[in-house]
């Protein structure tokens, strides 16, 4: 057992169940962007998600916001769990790779219960992360710029060496800008406390987001809070509202780019004023339970070895694999 999570067991599973049982964790997210970071295909000529929300509670000017999708989020959480158990052989339990991108899930491995897949006439396990959209903090007209790409031949410039034609490969991507704040809550239902840890370590061991990752991309995900209750709580859209009016009433205008300390300090305020509003039994975890659950997880995530296949061994028909 995590000795952090001695005092939240009510609100997590013993074992893996079919049925629901209304158990929820949910955690509470301030991804801070840490260079220029693109949520479309590069040169597809789309511009970054925008949605027009108030922009606070209490402050009700309309404003637009830049949002993060629900599957650019967990698809990148997500490969890095496959990767950890890629590395240790639990991703061909079957005798064959599990590969969710030819739709040939092996339906046994630890990502398949958690995460969730479908075939085609087949069988279905319903994800149990749900996420929302990500909402930017500050407006999209503070956080977003635009970069020109070309793609140069072998002699460094925009024209062919031998033709002399000029290259065609010239486009512009909206990007968003280096420490911008999205605010986000990902909330896990009817969970054992194997499977919250593993998606716990998929978020902490998740840093690059967005198109071409490999070169841009870089994100930090700060976990503000983590609520466990028999309801679902609040949604991401009225904690970017509360944080924004609570930085507003503080600040008064408010920049780009903006401390991460304060953001940080403000989201957890919100959680505390809007907690009471959600109905029914709940607790939360935070300051220094938080710390030891976090330093708990990076510990188990130096050699996860044993704690995966232990995971992967818990679930129905593991006698069979």
């Amino acid at each position: 057992m995590i000795q952090s999570l001695q005092n939240y067991q009510d609100f997590l599973l013993s074992s893996y169940s079919n049925l629901p049982l209304g158990k929820y964790v949910s955690i509470v997210l301030v991804r801070e962007t840490q260079g220029e970071t693109i949520f479309r295909t590069e040169g597809s000529g789309e511009p970054l998600n925008r949605e027009f929300v108030s922009a606070g509670i209490d402050h009700k000017e309309p404003v637009q916001r830049i949002i993060i999708s629900k599957r650019k989020q967990t698809a990148v959480e997500r490969r890095t769990g496959r990767e950890f158990l890629r590395s240790y052989g639990l991703l061909n339990l079957n005798g064959k790779e599990c590969m969710l991108n030819t739709n040939e899930p092996c339906e046994r491995c630890v990502d398949c219960w958690v995460y969730g897949y479908a075939v085609g006439g087949g069988g279905a396990q319903k994800s149990r992360v749900m996420t929302e959209e990500a909402f930017s903090l500050l407006s999209a007209g503070q956080i977003v710029d635009t970069k020109t790409f070309n793609a140069l031949f072998d002699n460094s410039t925009m024209r062919h060496p031998e033709t002399g034609e000029p290259s065609t490969s010239l486009g512009s991507s909206e990007y968003v800008k280096p420490e911008s704040h999205f605010i986000d809550i990902e909330t896990l239902k009817d969970m054992t406390e194997g499977e919250f840890i593993y998606v716990l370590g998929n978020l902490l061991n998740s840093k690059r987001y967005g198109a071409i990752s490999s070169k841009i991309g870089r994100i930090d995900n700060h976990i503000v809070g983590i609520v466990f209750s028999h309801s679902e709580i609040f949604s991401t859209l009225e904690l970017t509202q509360k944080t924004y009016d609570l930085l507003k009433t503080e600040s008064g205008e408010l920049n780009h780019p903006l401390d991460t300390s304060k953001v940080i300090a403000k989201a957890k305020e919100g959680v505390a004023q809007l907690l009471p509003s959600v109905i029914g039994r709940k607790s939360q975890m935070k300051g220094e339970d938080l710390n030891k659950l976090i330093t708990e997880t990076s510990k188990i995530y130096e050699d996860p070895k044993q704690f995966l296949i232990t995971l992967t061994k818990s679930y129905p028909g593991s006698e069979e694999k």
